[in-house]
């Protein structure tokens, strides 16, 4: 095999949602964000389209606002589910609330807000198939600049919560019209850069062949 396995499946399995250990202090270069962006660029697209579309907020005070809309977006539902989580004893789930708490409270501060975006636009009665081949093309491409940030030493996590007032983001960022926002990625460097596998069900128990069964 061409590619050194060990070092590909610690890339895939260590690329975590990172919040809490995004370094706030350090700049990111745009040479960085650009290389990474770059190689998004070989994800698949449907139809070949090549539609996606990356807009970079390095701006304080646009960061600033984007902050806002992600608090008003979801900060009252974070802290609720939050309080919910660790009332029922859910540990794992109180401390992922509790880093999505920390980065709504500090989304601002992250160096970096990409937002990853399509061009076109949805019908509001859009049926499942289309829905899935539209986002179907943008996606893969974020994951592979989230790849591409972990082994280049940066963190990041997808969010959507500012997608609330995406007409205000655009508004914000000159963002046209016939364009689609799809989410907001806080990137920086992260502090220490050991990531550990998540616990997971293997894969027997998720996994049907021919035909599901219950």
């Amino acid at each position: 095999m061409p590619f050194d396995l060990d070092v590909t499946d610690k890339l895939l399995s260590t690329t975590r949602a990172v919040r809490k250990r995004l370094d706030l202090e350090r700049d990111v270069p745009r040479e960085v964000i650009l290389d990474c962006i770059r190689l998004s660029q070989q994800a698949p697209t449907g139809s070949n389209t090549q539609g996606w579309r990356w807009l970079v907020v390095t701006d304080p005070e646009k960061r600033a606002a984007l902050g806002d809309m992600y608090r008003r977006g979801g900060g009252a539902y974070l802290a609720a589910g939050k309080e919910q989580a660790a009332q029922r004893g859910h540990a794992q789930t109180t401390r992922v609330l509790d880093s999505a708490v920390y980065l709504a409270e500090n989304l601002e501060r992250v160096p970096v807000h990409v937002i990853p975006c399509l061009k076109g636009k949805l019908p509001g009665d859009a049926p499942a198939g289309m829905q899935a081949g539209f986002y179907g093309s943008i996606f893969p491409a974020v994951w592979s600049f989230q790849l591409a940030l972990r082994s280049r030493g940066l963190g990041s996590v997808l969010t959507t919560i500012h997608l609330a007032h995406a007409d205000e983001a655009a508004k914000l960022l000159g963002i046209p019209d016939d364009v689609t926002q799809c989410g907001l990625l806080p990137v920086a460097y992260t502090v220490g850069d050991e990531f550990k596998p998540a616990e997971r069900r293997p894969p027997e128990h998720i996994t049907y062949f021919d035909g599901w069964k219950s």
